[in-house]
């Protein structure tokens, strides 16, 4: 029985490694390339499998990129979280700050997440889930406007907040002559007028 349990672990691992291996290769083809033009063929080739073992781990090309997509962005918008219902005021700044050296430095997500919305027609289920990410992080948008007890339309500032920090981040892309320290100065200068402009709704 015992015998049995560690098999049933090391099976286990193995199979969350693929499962890694399988959602690091797609995060490369879907950085490269429009959500459409990627196959399962494609990711299957980058990491090194057949595709029959990825439809093993997931049944399409949507719940690869979603899976791929929320593992990447995850991380900065957990703490992104954390900072606003922790702070007195939504700590707005802290929150731009973080968005923008988030994506300055994993930009292969910002790249995903452009070449899917660029890409042409969504499929429903897949725009289903990612409309929830968006809630969710909307949401957390509001209750920094909450927090600032900010006038008007408060979805409508989140709305302006998130379309706000996506310019933000796509300036100065691909700059010849910026480093990526350089582009980062940019965008944390522009992004600490837009706080201030947020900061009179």
């Amino acid at each position: 029985m015992k015998k049995q349990t560690v098999l049933s672990k090391l099976k286990e691992q193995e199979k969350l490694a693929r499962r890694t291996i399988i959602i690091d290769a797609a995060e490369k083809e879907f950085a490269e390339k429009p959500f459409q033009k990627v196959t399962m063929r494609d990711i299957a080739k980058r990491a090194g499998i057949s595709p029959a073992l990825i439809y093993r781990h997931f049944p399409d090309q949507q719940s690869l990129f979603a899976e791929a997509f929320m593992r990447g962005i995850g991380k900065v918008f957990e703490k992104i979280f954390v900072t606003i219902d922790e702070s007195p005021d939504g700590a707005i700044e802290q929150v731009i700050s973080d968005f923008i050296e988030y994506f300055t430095f994993n930009d292969q997500y910002f790249q995903m997440m452009m070449n899917f919305l660029l890409g042409g027609p969504i499929d429903p289920e897949l725009f289903d889930k990612l409309t929830k990410i968006e809630r969710e992080i909307l949401g957390h948008f509001d209750i920094i406007f909450i927090k600032m007890n900010a006038d008007g339309d408060i979805r409508n500032h989140s709305h302006t907040l998130f379309a706000s920090l996506i310019g933000i981040v796509a300036t100065f892309r691909n700059h010849p002559e910026k480093n990526m320290q350089q582009v980062l100065m940019h965008r944390q200068k522009i992004a600490r007028n837009l706080s201030k402009l947020l900061k009179n709704v």
